[in-house]
């Protein structure tokens, strides 16, 4: 059966005179200009534990590779003769009924809903249903304008988790195989005027991750329609080669795509304008304007058009709280035949230098920032991989607050929106981009794919979001095991070339936990990036950072990957080591029948090290430019100590709920000296067993003193010592009353915390961190039912069923606690809290306002609710 072309067959259809009209109209008005439209909504889908299909990759493969024709400088590849595989499938077809299968929306993530405990599907992937193939078919409508009017029709996939294939009408169109990185595919010479089926077929084998990657279309979906002249997908590049206070040169390159047979002169003008951070729109007067030019694009071809044009008083783009990250947006417009406008393309950027100084460190417009940052999976914890702005905000903005300004994207692609969310916020990115090269870590991984696809994948991905002027370098790599032979410095280069080809203002790093100075890929990389290697493993206080920086004089270092520390929030186990850490095991740290590890915030795996011990080490050389801890959040999978017992990992400042473990507060005292805040651990509710037993006390605190007082004595005041980063009193017996602390700065008060002994649980206290949402059918509530006693003091161990119930227009999408052996399903509406607390996610329904009242009851308890405003 021949295809339908629009571009090249389209002379070959008869047209009646209803179409022709069609096609003057199309031609005239303004529907010839760029359409982004979503096609989240209105998709049915089916996941398969085995193959439905008898489809594979392997299969596919050689129709799929052409996709990535665009990202690779090589031979193109050919797409081959004859019928595509997959046409005869049932789910390709239009005749397919599936009604029965789920209606979802996208973002979706097919596996969060559990149950956990799936076969075959490890604690360290998350015990989690990820795996199969699942298939995703949803309607589309393209106009008869747009057919008349040669419109070229693109489909925008953010993350598809993985190995998707796409098909329209039945025919195959392309795919991408890694889940972690977004695609395009072009449907124009697929599609026909009227409905379109578009069905999507994506497999997960298990053993292809160390952590809970996520299933299905799990990221934001795009139906483009352009004109067959327009800017080319990710066509923009600005970079800011000159900066001043009174002005700044910006240089402007846009690539022009032709897709017609002819040369067409086209017109391009490109204003740039201040970007608001709340609309993501331009405001004001354009700020600067490039003139008019004219050009000619080749019929089939690209041309690139390269200009610079001085903006005067820049606002520029810098990290918080030193710096405000202001932001432009550059818009270029299409014109033909005078004032017809044909395309417009907004790229939002930032004005902004960086330095990588071999001593200073990261240098941001003349102001050193040392790199305060997190590593963070891509998971939302009960939301699982599902991309959801407000969630991932709610992440940022807590780390802000404890005094992040960097994010590492651990180990992969992240979402563009959630760069988006970086460059409003103003935190530094370290955008990652494979966990494995070559040599495997698991027997699925993306060792399978990297010949193939690691020049396309590092390539789309770099020009995708160069522009963001959050990204502060591109990791190409973490722990590949190919960093301890020669060909992992070949395979650096090569990724790394192409980070320059694509960019060309940023460094690369990559995370060596184990290379030395002298292997190939550290004489590679631009910046050094080690994990665990300048702090020293465990106890041991050895530190590669004089020898890489002895090596590499003139090149930056940073530790890519930083203490692992491991704790249980609002769990203390006794007795405390007096050391400032200690390696986790089960004479250290743990309660191994709960599966929990102490949170006096001491403990680690034997790699790795307690907050205090890095900081120590840390500032020894003054010459590193900072760190990013593993990890911010808490995240699905890798629950080291107890790998096979658990869901979600220990290492979290902040648990999987959102909720903090103090490791929080020692952090923000490191990094905000200037917020007054004291923080006492542990609680001080302790059954009568406790009683004239030591309990440890310790504080956290940006002063640097601080007096401790027992049911109203003094326990001592102490000074902190150069390398001490909490105040200890190691020696409390406990009894029943009130700890009170007072930290002083300079000799002056500075701030004060306290615990008392609390009552039994009384009644439940729900709270909304937001009681005010837009009703998007996105954005999210989240309510948090803290279990406290008649005073209405958090009630420590509490862990009293907690069953949640809405009315409005909202639902509850998930649940969580923040405890990481909880076997309930996180859509469940009743779970236990965990250490006094519980959690639920609200989520607006689209179009419907109103108030969404949210319940929390428990038995025998006072129940609570909160009320959220949708509009």
């Amino acid at each position: 059966m021949a295809l339908p072309r629009w571009r090249t067959q389209s002379s070959r259809r008869v047209l009646s005179l209803g179409l022709l009209l069609l096609t003057i109209i199309a031609c005239t008005s303004a529907q010839a200009t760029r359409e982004r439209i979503s096609i989240n909504a209105g998709w049915r889908f089916s996941r398969f534990t085995t193959n439905p299909d008898q489809l594979s990759y392997d299969t596919l493969k050689s129709w799929i590779l052409p996709s990535a024709n665009d990202f690779i400088t090589r031979t193109k590849y050919k797409r081959p003769s004859g019928t595509p595989p997959g046409s005869d499938v049932q789910y390709v077809q239009d005749s397919f009924d599936d009604s029965t299968w789920d209606a979802v929306d996208v973002p979706h993530d097919w596996a969060i809903k559990g149950p956990f405990g799936a076969p075959g599907i490890s604690g360290g992937e998350g015990k989690l249903p990820y795996n199969g193939v699942g298939w995703y078919r949803r309607k589309i409508t393209v106009e008869a304008a747009d057919v008349a009017a040669k419109r070229n029709l693109y489909l925008d996939v953010g993350g598809a988790m993985s190995y998707a294939s796409v098909w329209l009408n039945g025919v195959l169109v392309g795919g991408w195989p890694y889940g972690y990185n977004g695609f395009r595919l072009d449907l124009t010479p697929y599609a026909k005027a009227g409905d379109n089926i578009l069905a999507i077929r994506l497999e997960n084998a298990p053993n292809s991750s160390r952590w809970y990657p996520g299933a299905g279309l799990y990221r934001n979906v795009w139906l483009i329609k352009v004109s067959p002249v327009h800017v080319a997908q990710y066509g923009t590049k600005i970079t800011t080669p000159s900066v001043s206070a009174q002005k700044a040169t910006v240089a402007v390159s846009v690539t022009l795509e032709n897709n017609s047979n002819n040369t067409e002169q086209v017109d391009l003008v490109t204003e740039i304008f201040e970007l608001d951070p709340a609309t993501r729109k331009a405001v004001g007067d354009a700020k600067a304007k490039i003139s008019r030019v004219s050009v000619d694009v080749a019929g089939g071809a690209e041309k690139t058009v390269n200009s610079t044009v001085d903006v005067p008083n820049p606002k520029l783009w810098g990290p918080p709280p030193k710096q405000t990250p202001n932001e432009y947006v550059a818009i270029s417009t299409l014109y033909v035949s005078g004032n017809k406008t044909i395309d417009t393309y907004e790229t939002p950027f930032g004005i902004r230098t960086i330095i990588y100084d071999a001593n200073k460190g990261l240098v941001v417009n003349g102001i050193g920032e040392y790199v305060k940052g997190v590593c963070n999976h891509h998971d939302l914890g009960s939301l699982g991989s599902a991309f959801n702005v407000r969630a991932a905000e709610r992440q940022l903005q807590t780390l802000q607050e404890m005094g992040t300004n960097g994010l590492r994207t651990s180990h992969n692609m992240p979402a563009s929106e959630l760069l988006d969310l970086t460059d409003r916020l103003g935190v530094m990115v370290m955008g990652e981009t494979f966990d494995t090269w070559k040599r495997q870590k698991v027997a699925n991984d993306y060792h399978l794919l990297f010949d193939d696809w690691h020049e396309a994948d590092m390539r789309a991905y770099v020009r995708r979001e160069r522009n963001h002027p959050s990204i502060v370098a591109w990791s190409i790599g973490n722990e590949v095991p190919d960093q301890q032979y020669a060909e992992g410095g070949t395979y650096a280069k090569e990724l790394q070339d192409v980070a320059n080809e694509e960019d060309g203002t940023r460094q690369s790093t990559s995370g060596l936990n184990s290379a030395d100075p002298n292997k190939a890929i550290s004489n590679v990389l631009e910046i050094i990036g080690l994990n665990y290697q300048g702090e020293g493993h465990g106890t041991d206080t050895s530190s590669t950072y004089p020898n890489f920086h002895s090596k590499f004089p003139n090149k930056m270092l940073w530790t890519t990957e930083s203490a692992s520390t491991v704790s249980t929030r609002g769990t203390y186990i006794f007795p405390v080591t007096p050391n400032i850490t200690a390696v986790v095991s089960s004479s250290a740290g743990e309660n191994t029948t709960a599966k929990y590890v102490s949170s006096y915030e001491l403990y680690s795996p034997s790699w790795a090290s307690s907050p205090d011990k890095v900081f120590v080490q840390q500032d020894k050389f003054p010459y590193a430019a900072g760190e990013f801890v593993w990890t911010g959040w808490d995240y699905l999978g890798e629950p080291t100590p107890f790998d096979s017992a658990s869901r979600s990992s220990y290492f979290g400042i902040i648990d999987l709920a959102g909720f903090k473990k103090d490791r929080f507060w020692l952090y923000q005292a490191r990094w905000r000296p200037d917020i007054a805040q004291a923080h006492i651990l542990p609680h001080w509710t302790w059954p009568s067993s406790r009683v004239g037993q030591v309990t440890p006390v310790h504080v956290f605190t940006s002063g640097d003193e601080a007096e401790l007082f027992v049911n109203g004595k003094s326990a001592g005041r102490k000074k902190l010592a150069q390398s001490q980063y909490r105040v200890r009193w190691d020696n409390v017996t406990y009894q029943p009353g009130d700890l009170k602390v007072v930290a002083y700065k300079g000799g002056a008060k500075w701030a004060e915390d306290s615990r008392r002994t609390v009552g039994a649980p009384a009644k439940l206290n729900v709270t909304a961190d937001r009681t005010t949402i837009r009703n998007d059918g996105y954005d999210l509530s989240f309510v948090t039912v803290a279990v406290v006693d008649d005073k209405g003091d958090v009630v420590p161990e509490a862990s009293n069923g907690v069953a949640f119930s809405i009315s409005g227009p909202g639902e509850i999408v998930s649940t969580d606690n923040g405890d990481p052996t909880d076997m309930t399903a996180f859509p469940s509406t009743s779970r236990k809290a965990f250490s006094g607390l519980a959690l639920a996610v609200v989520r607006s329904k689209k179009a419907a306002a109103g108030s969404i009242t949210v319940s929390a009851a428990s038995g025998g308890l006072a129940s609570g609710q909160v009320v959220v405003q949708a509009g």
